[in-house]
């Protein structure tokens, strides 16, 4: 078949003109791949980061965030949130009143530190009993302060952890026979490295003396004498009764020669406490409930007994104060920020109809 000069003209514009639409097809097509390609990265990307980003981070929308926004790593996530301890030694002086055992706490702190330098020197170091006794009425800072020397202790190197264990009574004698000391064991070992509280020691030794008190104080002594380097032992109740305590046990006596007396709190310092717990939570007394407080309770301290809970009378007094104020703005409509946080002397009156 032959073809005219004309026809040839148009089979080549034909062939030319479907290869140009193939090239633009194609161009397009592969443009659009790689704008899906480089989505689908980012998106991938961001959702990788996302998941080491914390808590914050949110997989769900992360292909929105923008490419150049920094992002939390896991590191710095933990270094932000990272909880700080404050100083044991501030803390101590920051306690109201006390002043008595917070000097015998410094004492021996810088007995402890002078006779580790002397150790490290190669000269010698009298032998020290790093275990306690705490005296005074409830509610006056023994466990607090307990607390606090566990961690002066971890700070000096005498102990690995520094934690404080409290019990009791309860949690050392059981009922039946054979099982006390294994219930002293367990809580001894749940405090080693740190401090072990025991309150109202006193009564682990009854007066009919039948009961299983006398065994669990014989395996504290045991454990202590073992673990000497790795235990501490704190032992806390009111005076008469520890000095009893520890005098009707030679065992006892040698391991326990360092007394801290806690003495109950004056009204001022009563009050001082009532505030600290005020401005902490963000509330404030006005003038009159002040001054109504004040009185009371240099009252209240005239005519305590024995078994006042000086600092726990205060914190409870504040509790009850803020229920009085809750109930007195029930019905307030847009109370404004003055209101939520006065406290009031009627607040204060019926605070103190109930409190103990």
């Amino acid at each position: 078949m032959k073809f005219t000069s004309k026809q040839v003209t148009t089979i080549i514009v034909t062939v030319a003109a479907v290869f140009i639409v193939m090239a633009i097809l194609t161009m397009v097509i592969g443009d659009d791949e790689n704008e899906s390609n480089s989505t689908s990265n980012y998106t991938e990307s961001s959702i990788s980061k996302g998941s080491n980003s914390g808590p914050s981070s949110n997989s769900g929308n992360s292909s929105a965030q923008k490419p150049n926004a920094k992002m939390l790593d896991s590191t710095d996530y933990l270094a932000a949130n990272k909880k700080i301890e404050s100083d044991p030694y501030e803390e101590l002086d920051e306690l109201i009143g006390l002043t008595g055992v917070k000097k015998e706490v410094h004492d021996l702190a810088n007995f402890v530190k002078v006779q580790k330098q002397r150790e490290k020197q190669g000269l010698k170091v009298p032998k020290i009993s790093y275990h306690l006794v705490f005296t005074g009425s409830p509610g006056t800072g023994k466990t607090t302060v307990a607390r606090i020397v566990a961690r002066i202790y971890k700070d000096l190197g005498i102990l690995d952890k520094g934690h404080l264990v409290e019990t009791d009574r309860s949690g050392l004698v059981a009922e039946y026979v054979g099982q006390t000391a294994v219930k002293t064991n367990h809580i001894i070992d749940s405090a080693m490295g740190g401090v072990l509280f025991i309150d109202e020691a006193y009564a682990l030794v009854t007066e009919s003396g039948n009961d299983y008190g006398n065994e669990a104080i014989a395996t504290l002594l045991k454990r202590m004498e073992d673990n000497r380097d790795s235990l501490v032992v704190v032992i806390a109740g009111y005076t008469n009764e520890m000095k009893r305590f520890i005098d009707a046990n030679p065992g006892l006596q040698s391991r326990f020669n360092r007394y801290i007396d806690f003495p109950d709190y004056t009204a001022d310092e009563l009050f001082q406490i009532f505030e600290m717990q005020a401005k902490k939570n963000q509330y404030q007394l006005n003038e009159d409930a002040a001054a109504y407080l004040r009185e009371r309770l240099e009252y209240v301290v005239q005519h305590k007994d024995r078994n006042f809970g000086n600092g726990r009378y205060s914190r409870n007094l504040f509790e009850k104060s803020i229920q009085n104020q809750a109930n007195r703005l029930k019905d307030a409509i847009n109370p404004t920020t003055e209101m939520l946080c006065e406290l009031t002397k009627e607040d204060i009156e019926n605070a103190l109809k109930t409190t103990k």
